[in-house]
């Protein structure tokens, strides 16, 4: 398989991702900042097929129409000469001032307009660049104090300002959906909607359900102690995975935003091999943008930069072989059926079974012979990981 990649591979990365310039609560920047130009011209040439960027990646917040306008001008110029497109875009309602106590949520009735209307003005510019995709990372959308939010209430107040979003979408005529991107905490104390499985919870009580989906982070997830590829199977059996975010995450910790498989390798494996070849049975697999939400390590200058994103592809190309090969394996395919994982698939109750039939079937326990899994009758879990790691490690295939 090469390792080359091609657009059909659809690696994407943000604008905030390769441009991040090192700066951190304990100490300022280590890079310049990059120009959107140059950072399309870096892309193309380490493989990507599309950017993605918060409108103030773009333009400085506050910027006049002038200026922001000068800027979108050199955005689409850019996209012209390098062939990249704009699969996904978002906006920033955590890093000015104004939006200390969140968004869409604030307690401020005033700041919770202006965030309305800062993200309508994205997601126009969107539609405008072809964007499918509109995703909203709530990192203000918190408290630190149980007293300080109204948890209702400020669920609420998200459900009506998303509602809003769906409304006018459908009315624009645009081809955009949405995506929530959870995170249980940091930078508030605890964020609203903080995994996959709230965020899931949540879209079902909207207006308009089938416009929001997720957009989960490998990180964000690993940080709530949970197991992404578990979540990510959640997401596509519930078809609700509209986009997802790659990086890598070592524990429960801050936000690492490491190059995606540097961090738990074994979860990386396993999330690849779903993406690309669904479940062992054939399931549905996931069709959009592989996108990388890290930050180059600090340590870097700009050559690690590209470095960097060139590990985030490469990465996944490797793991994508591997898994291929771990699929085709015979040994594996006996183990898998000796495990009995389809099984899994096989309802429990017969077609048209009642509850009179299953209460009058004595094999189902009067019958069933519980005593033969003590000391027998093993699922042999281990030997089908440890397959995993030599198809992984490549000692196999």
């Amino acid at each position: 398989m090469a390792l080359t990649p091609t657009p059909a591979d659809k690696f994407s990365f943000g604008l905030w991702t390769v441009g991040y310039n090192g700066a951190d609560p304990f100490g300022g920047p280590t890079r310049a900042a990059l120009d959107v130009v140059h950072v399309l011209e870096k892309l193309k040439e380490v493989g990507a097929y599309g950017l993605t960027f918060h409108d103030d990646d773009l333009f400085e917040f506050g910027s006049d129409d002038a200026k922001r306008q000068k800027q979108i001008d050199r955005l689409k110029q850019g996209l012209a000469d390098t062939g990249l497109i704009i699969p996904m875009v978002t906006t920033n309602l955590f890093s000015p001032p104004v939006f200390k106590d969140g968004g869409f949520t604030s307690n401020d009735r005033g700041v919770r307009r202006f965030a309305m209307r800062k993200a309508m003005r994205q997601l126009d510019l969107g539609a405008e660049l072809g964007a499918k995709t509109f995703v909203m990372w709530g990192g203000r959308e918190g408290a630190e104090y149980d007293a300080a939010k109204n948890i209702g209430g400020a669920l609420d107040r998200y459900r009506e300002a998303v509602n809003l979003f769906g409304e006018y979408v459908t009315d624009k005529g645009y081809d955009i959906k949405f995506a929530i991107e959870p995170k249980p905490n940091e930078p508030r104390g605890d964020i609203l909607l903080p995994t996959l499985g709230h965020a899931i919870a949540f879209i079902g009580t909207l207006d308009r359900p089938e416009l929001f989906g997720v957009n989960p982070e490998t990180g964000h997830e690993q940080m709530a102690g949970l197991n992404f590829t578990a979540g990510i199977a959640q997401a596509l059996n519930q078809g609700k995975l509209f986009h997802i975010d790659l990086n890598g995450q070592r524990g429960i910790k801050y936000d690492q935003d490491l190059v995606f498989g540097h961090g738990d390798l074994h979860n990386a494996f396993s999330l690849v091999d779903l993406l690309e070849n669904g479940s062992h049975d054939g399931g549905q697999t996931y069709q959009g943008p592989r996108h990388f939400d890290y930050k180059p390590s600090r340590t870097e200058d700009e050559t690690g930069v590209w470095d960097s994103a060139r590990a985030n592809i490469q990465t996944y190309l490797l793991l994508k072989e591997r898994a291929a090969a771990f699929r085709a394996d015979p040994e594996v395919q006996e183990a898998l059926a000796a495990s009995r994982v389809n099984e899994i698939n096989t309802p429990t109750l017969a077609e048209g079974e009642t509850y009179d039939d299953f209460l009058a079937d004595t094999s189902a326990y009067e019958d069933f012979d519980y005593n033969a899994y003590f000391n027998g009758k093993g699922f042999g879990f281990v030997r089908l990981q440890q397959l995993a790691t030599e198809h992984l490690l490549g000692a196999r295939g």
